[in-house]
């Protein structure tokens, strides 16, 4: 039997409590066909895993990830119920969903994580996934928006647990944000801190940063000797 790229899968909801069911894409699935250089993968398949990152409570509408946090206080419920919850009118996001349905779920997420204070590299990654929605629908403006919003995050990120997370792939992932914003300059200096830095040893991180500061090379003109020279 061919089995679907679609498994329902059960969750407690962080904020009533309830258990509901959603869908996650089976590991198989999930082999990527090729990756954008900002990290966004294509897949073989038609079911996009990034549509099901989120999960939302049909009862009473939190949304996060399994990256979120797993419980929440009394006054953050309150908050939550507050500004939220009253309004929400039951809705089931548990089967299949389409882009734009994703995209609802992302963006209800990005709400909670506002309301329970989620750490910055939980906001970053629904910025981040939300850009890449939109860039696969096309919507530029709308893109480049979230990846604005998203590399604000990023760096949030990197001041604040930078010393815990992998340096390398999070700072060339900002100089790569800041490149695709059209900014090569503040791209070139974070490319050029993974290849100079002697204590990162990810040569993967180290070879993408080269090849992006020559793409940049090319693409753009007046750089300045200086700016060229910090990745030479």
């Amino acid at each position: 039997m061919e089995l679907e790229p679609l498994y329902s899968t059960a969750k407690t909801c962080p904020c009533c409590g309830a258990s509901f069911q959603t869908s996650r894409v089976r590991p198989s699935f999930k082999k990527a066909d090729s990756r954008e250089t900002d990290f966004q993968a294509a897949y073989k398949t038609d079911v996009n895993p990034d549509y099901y990152v989120v999960f939302v409570c049909p009862g009473c509408g939190f949304a996060t990830t399994e990256n979120g946090a797993a419980a929440m206080t009394d006054a953050e419920r309150e908050l939550y119920y507050e500004r939220i919850g009253s309004r929400w009118t039951r809705r089931d996001y548990g089967g299949s969903r389409t882009r734009e349905q994703a995209a609802d779920c992302f963006k209800l997420a990005l709400l909670c994580a506002g309301i329970v204070g989620e750490k910055e590299r939980v906001v970053a990654g629904i910025l981040h996934h939300l850009a890449w929605l939109y860039r696969s629908a096309g919507n530029v403006g709308q893109e480049r928006r979230f990846l604005r919003y998203a590399l604000d995050a990023y760096v949030a990120v990197f001041e604040t647990e930078g010393v815990s997370l992998n340096n390398a792939k999070l700072m060339y992932l900002i100089g790569e944000l800041h490149r695709r914003l059209g900014e090569p300059r503040d791209a070139v200096r974070w490319f050029s801190r993974v290849v100079n830095d002697k204590k990162i040893t990810d040569a993967a991180m180290i070879r993408a940063s080269r090849e992006q500061w020559q793409l940049i090379r090319e693409e753009q003109t007046g750089l300045g000797e200086d700016a060229a020279a910090d990745i030479a």
